[in-house]
């Protein structure tokens, strides 16, 4: 090899590893600017409603956590906590439509559920409260100015109906006198993208499930169950049971506990394509108050619950008894109705 050889290879090898630099540069920049157009993307799809400010103080006392010091970070939340979470009925847009028929306009609160996280975070109690429950509806803020007039004999799934997430709060507030930290509502569609983001969801079912109205035909037995079928499962009731909403909130609970452990077994972290995809899933259908209306606030409450799996929470329906006035609507059976209430405070 002659000295020019050597000469010509000694000049190319800095021309080499500035290239490659230039390149993981290159590759590190479009990197970061992908994480973050998926982090502009995932919290623009945040919709969020201002709850606090809508009903003031006149609400019932909420826990403050203490301070952390100015030399100390801000510690994960270990607190108990209240999160009511609704499921839309919603039939806006296409896709809800498609999957749940019916009028275009309103919606109402097919699913009502308040999820109380015991302070430390490593247990969980998840208590249904029955659609047609009868109910003494307060009066509520509307946001175009004005209020709605107090109902009595009304059913609970109403509140939602003439005053949106406001009104279901105050009235969940109102007849459990416990307060609603947090505010969470997922409609049809969401729902079902979940479901199929994560895999589907394995349940099980004691019984034959045939039912016109859900669209859901399933065998006494286990299933693994996709996106469409799970949220069928979730709203069946005529064909289980004696056909009231108390079935369906059975299979509703049966659900909650499946998702659990299939959230738990699918190690996202593994697979950056699939966790994007499921947190596309939750944030796109989700309408939260604005103390979670953040990648950040939602990823620091799934944080703290990390510990949290489908044996430490425990699924119960509100005590209900047949309402005198109807025999197809229910009411709150007193006093262990107010027991169930009272543990949660």
């Amino acid at each position: 090899m002659t000295g020019d050889d050597e000469g010509r290879r000694a000049g190319r090898r800095p021309r080499v590893l500035k290239a490659v630099g230039l390149t993981l540069v290159g590759t590190l920049v479009l990197g970061c600017a992908a994480a973050g157009w998926a982090y502009w993307h995932l919290n623009s799809n945040i919709k969020s409603v201002d709850i606090n400010s809508a009903l003031g103080d006149d609400r019932p006392a909420k826990v403050t956590p203490p301070a952390p010091s100015a030399s100390q970070e801000a510690p994960l939340p270990t607190e108990a906590v209240n999160i009511l979470v609704l499921g839309s009925d919603s039939r806006s847009g296409k896709e809800n439509q498609a999957l749940g028929g019916g009028s275009s306009t309103g919606a109402r609160s097919d699913t009502a559920m308040v999820v109380h996280i015991d302070a430390g975070r490593t247990a969980a109690t998840v208590v249904s409260i029955p659609r047609d429950t009868l109910v003494t509806r307060p009066s509520c803020p509307l946001e175009s100015g004005g209020s709605t007039s107090a109902a009595y004999g009304a059913m609970f799934n109403s509140a939602y109906s003439v005053g949106g997430p406001v009104c279901a709060v105050k009235t969940v507030e109102s007849i459990t006198d416990v307060r609603m930290d947090h505010y969470v509502e997922i409609d049809f569609s969401g729902f079902a993208k979940l479901v199929d983001a994560l895999g589907g969801v394995t349940v099980t079912t004691d019984e034959d499930i045939d039912d016109d109205d859900s669209h859901l035909t399933l065998k006494a037995g286990t299933h693994h169950l996709n996106g469409k079928q799970a949220l069928a499962f979730a709203r069946t009731r005529h064909a289980i049971g004696d056909g009231s909403d108390l079935g369906r909130i059975g299979l509703q609970q049966k659900l909650v506990k499946a998702l659990l452990e299939q959230i738990s077994s699918t190690n996202l972290l593994t697979s950056p394509t699939k966790l994007y995809s499921v947190a596309d899933a939750i944030t796109g259908s989700l309408t939260t108050d604005t103390g979670l209306d953040s990648l950040t606030e939602l990823m620091s409450l799934g944080e703290s619950m990390k510990g949290l799996s489908s044996d430490d929470v425990k699924t119960v329906t509100m005590p209900v008894v047949t309402a005198p006035s109807n025999p197809n609507r229910v009411v709150a059976k007193e006093p262990a109705a107010s027991e169930l209430w009272e543990s949660l405070r």
